[in-house]
């Protein structure tokens, strides 16, 4: 055997709660003010919701604008008054009292973002890493991939049938790759274990709770190929007993599930959250633009997986350092080397350039809205415009 695992998240957690009120807010000040910036981080313990950080805008929004947004954040995650759980079991909508402390941008930091040519400097100093892998359709790692596939699965079902489940719920898939060799070269053999964490009412058994989900285990989707019930080892509420869950049981913060939000440990990951921040921070702008380029690589068969690495210096608009590490799965005539220049020779990736070329300053229901994001990854959904394939003949001209 040679074992890896990912886990991932529902919505309902409640570091995914924070995250989400946190790029709600993002939604909301960037629907009003395209040019706006800021970064706020999200605290939930208990019943109280606590925004702190740094916004720089032309419209200005009251204690009571950022407690419609938080409310309807946690609306939309399936935190409503829901009577199948005590309020002492599960966070209620009306018992929440939001905190508010946020600056004004430092002048500092504007001055070099904000350029007088038009250009816009990187918000921050960092690293991001974009990965790609041929293991499934959408070009990520399995793990997280399946994993992802049985959280949303769940996580849908306790959204409908409240008087069943709750909305707090993690999963985790491990994959047996038989040997390091078929790892490196993204091959799994089958699906070694399944875990799923979902928070039950009072009345129902551990047994109808095991069986319920066992069911939607089965209607997930799951690779035929990978997944043999009969042989995974499956564990549902492991512990025997999860009724207390949410936000009063567990607090939560913004930035605290980066694994989760993007390869599921199959890649290093930069030093910094996406959520919560405007565009012009390249720990998110820098991340998408690294993703779409490993993702073009992949699947123009430049390689079988692909690390990207961006680095950014606060203020100045290219990129410190761009390179490219397809871990040895590169075809014949193109290296690692060949790869880094290409893309630094042929993609400004400044944030202005990535802002520009994916909409990051236009978020709406019509191409995508960061909360979103935010609940269900930061990549890998093929809906999202860092995802499009759309320079593959481009990268495909390397071999030429």
């Amino acid at each position: 055997m040679y074992l890896f695992t990912s886990e991932v998240v529902s919505p309902g957690h409640p570091d995914k709660c924070a995250d989400i009120i946190a790029d709600s807010i993002v939604d909301e000040v960037l629907g009003k003010d395209k040019d706006a910036r800021l970064a706020s981080e999200v605290f939930v313990a208990g019943n109280h919701i606590v925004i702190g950080g740094e916004v720089k805008s032309k419209i200005k929004f009251s204690q009571s604008d950022y407690e419609n947004i938080v409310k309807n954040a946690l609306l939309n995650i399936g935190y409503s008054a829901n009577p199948h759980f005590t309020k002492e079991q599960c966070l209620h909508l009306d018992d929440i009292e939001v905190h508010v402390f946020l600056n004004e941008q430092s002048p500092d930091i504007s001055t070099g973002v904000d350029q007088s040519s038009g250009e816009i400097g990187a918000g921050d100093q960092g690293i991001m890493f974009g990965f790609a892998s041929n293991e499934t359709k959408e070009f990520m790692p399995a793990a997280i991939t399946y994993a992802r596939l049985l959280c949303d699965k769940v996580y849908e079902y306790a959204k409908a049938h409240p008087h069943e489940l709750g909305v707090d719920i993690k999963t985790q898939v491990t994959l047996d790759y038989g040997s390091k060799d078929n790892f490196e070269n993204c091959k799994p053999l089958k699906i070694h274990t399944i875990v799923v964490s979902a928070p039950c009412v009072e009345s129902m058994s551990i047994e109808k709770v095991r069986e319920l989900i066992s069911g939607l285990i089965d209607e997930a989707g799951l690779p035929k190929e990978l997944f043999n019930k009969d042989e995974t080892i499956i564990y549902i509420n492991p512990t025997g007993r999860y009724v207390n869950h949410s936000s009063l049981h567990d607090s939560g913060l913004t930035g605290r599930k980066l694994i989760v939000d993007s390869f599921g440990g199959y890649s290093p990951i930069g030093g910094g959250a996406q959520s919560s921040k405007d565009y012009t921070k390249v720990d998110r702008s820098g991340l998408y633009a690294a993703r779409w380029i490993a993702k073009h690589i992949v699947a123009a068969n430049l390689a079988k997986k692909c690390i990207v690495q961006l680095s950014y210096a606060i203020g100045v608009a290219r990129p410190v350092s761009v390179s490219v590490d397809c871990m040895g799965t590169h075809v014949k005539g193109v290296s690692d080397e060949i790869l880094s220049n290409f893309v630094l020779e042929n993609f400004p990736l400044t944030p202005k350039w990535i802002t520009d070329k994916f909409g990051l300053d236009k978020p709406s229901k019509d191409t995508f809205l960061y909360a979103n994001v935010a609940a269900h990854g930061q990549v890998g959904n093929p809906d999202y415009p860092w995802e499009k394939l759309d320079s593959l003949e481009f990268f495909k001209n390397i071999l030429k």
